[in-house]
């Protein structure tokens, strides 16, 4: 862990001390000034905040100690909001509970138990909220490179990959790639979205300096044991921190589970994410709330079909095939959004196709109707493909359904997002949608697959509204 990291959790520590004060503080008011709750403590000095001093002081160590014992302040990259959350709530509720048993038998009718109450809500209230402003802060900040490390990974395999996908899709992870190498001429030449091919081992010493890499990550196969240690060795040297990821004999870090009995690793494989339950679990979901949005858009979507009908000549639903889970192909219904014939006109447009790998993308394609590019910037012409949902064919989260065309030209690992329904939004629509590479939209597809709950569909819906409002790499 990097010094300023130290520094950023002990300075976190004394806002939480600072802001549990002011909680207190505000309980005591609410309760004795404002008047709510009346009726323990009649007497002046029951009134004074100087009688709760005490009481602060000890609440204060108490709700920091068991927030230490609940690992609020170890450092952990990638900690959720939603974890954090809990441990406030759980330790805060801890903390009250047994400062009330303590008063309760030092001076049981001094302290107003409603004030408990308040400052219990107060304190989660307000380092909740810290915490949100400081997510936005460090946020911002990663954007600028400011406060992440800068990592170089050694082999480009399905491990390497793996890991590029957790960063990519993980930015909490406070990690900068600066590219990779591999000593396969046919992976050290091509970047993968935005991770920079930089050669293969030999140009480490260079990259080493002149990018100035805070780690390095290798992920090779043991079977380079004795490269694997050079790298180390190379690393140490430059006082550079090395990592190694193993590969597990080549197999998915995703079906990897890891036990541990007196302290010794048990490595044993799982079953993989989206097994038989959960894909019941996720159908479900499917059918509740696709039907449920279906009657929410029923009259905008009538709205959009007659406006389509007065703009343009031409049917108002535009049909295409594509292909679903398991390579199976079916038809997905959308808004017409080009004028008739649009299909036929691509093969004249494909220099100025600004998508990279088997997409086809314009900013401003010349094929647009007028109330196509609001309702395209709006994402608004993919609402008929809640029927496709309701049918089974697609799901609600999930990647975007590929044309055949574009299957052809996939690469082996592109396949796997093919493992899952497509859908009508996913993690790389609410990710950058039209500004991600193809390459960076197929790590963060298998990341969801990977990685699948049914919060991490609930979470990705509710990403979807503010992305579509602000049509954030909509074209």
């Amino acid at each position: 862990m990097r010094h300023d990291s130290w520094r950023r959790l002990f300075l976190q520590l004394g806002a939480d001390i600072v802001l549990i004060n002011f909680a207190i503080w505000l309980a005591w008011y609410i309760r004795y000034e404002l008047e709510i709750a009346p009726g323990i403590g009649e007497g002046f000095f029951y009134h004074s905040y100087q009688a709760y001093l005490p009481l602060a002081l000890w609440l204060t160590l108490l709700t920091i100690a068991v927030f230490r014992f609940e690992g609020l302040y170890r450092p952990v990259r990638g900690r959720s909001f939603w974890d954090e959350f809990y441990t406030l709530l759980n330790g805060t509720t801890t903390a009250i509970l047994l400062i009330m048993a303590i008063t309760f038998f030092w001076r049981p009718l001094v302290f107003s138990r409603a004030m408990y109450v308040y400052a219990a809500i107060l304190i989660v209230a307000l380092l909740t909220l810290e915490r949100l402003v400081l997510r936005i802060v460090r946020a911002r900040l990663r954007k600028r490179g400011i406060g992440v490390d800068r990592v170089l990974i050694v082999g480009a395999g399905e491990v390497g990959r793996a890991l590029m996908r957790n960063f990519m899709a993980q930015p909490e992870l406070e990690y900068h790639v600066v590219g990779f190498v591999d000593d396969d001429p046919e992976k050290n030449q091509t970047d993968i979205g935005r991770f920079k091919a930089l050669g293969d081992t030999t140009q480490l010493p260079r990259l080493l300096k002149e990018l100035q890499v805070d780690e390095v990550i290798v992920a090779l196969p043991w079977t380079v044991r004795d490269k694997i240690i050079a790298i180390m060795n190379l690393c140490q040297r430059y006082n550079v921190s090395a990592k190694i990821v193993p590969d597990l004999f080549q197999l998915s870090l995703s079906r990897i589970a890891i036990d541990a009995v007196g302290g010794i690793p048990l490595v044993a494989l799982r079953e993989p994410r989206l097994g038989m339950v959960d894909d019941v679990v996720k159908r479900l979901m499917d059918l509740f709330f696709g039907f449920l949005l279906f009657l929410v858009f029923a009259i905008p979507m009538l709205i959009i079909a007659i406006l389509i009908k007065l703009d343009s000549p031409g049917p108002i639903l535009f049909k295409q095939k594509r292909i679903g889970r398991y390579g199976q192909e079916f038809i997905a219904y959308k808004f017409r959004s080009m004028r008739e014939g649009a299909e036929q006109e691509q093969a004249a447009l494909n220099d100025l196709n600004e998508a990279r790998g088997p997409l086809f993308k314009i900013r401003d394609d010349p094929r647009r109707t007028r109330v196509g590019r609001w309702i395209r910037r709006m994402s608004l012409d993919e609402l008929p493909q809640l029927w496709n949902v309701l049918r089974g064919e697609m799901s609600l989260v999930g990647p975007r359904p590929p044309m055949p065309n574009e299957v052809e030209q996939y690469q082996e690992w592109h396949k796997r997002r093919l493992d899952v329904r497509p859908g009508i939004t996913g993690l790389s629509q609410v990710s950058g949608r039209s500004d991600l590479t193809f390459d960076e939209t197929a790590m963060l597809d298998i990341y969801y697959i990977e990685n699948w709950s049914p919060w991490m569909d609930v979470a990705i819906l509710f990403k979807t509204i503010p992305t579509v409002l602000l049509a954030r790499g909509a074209y």
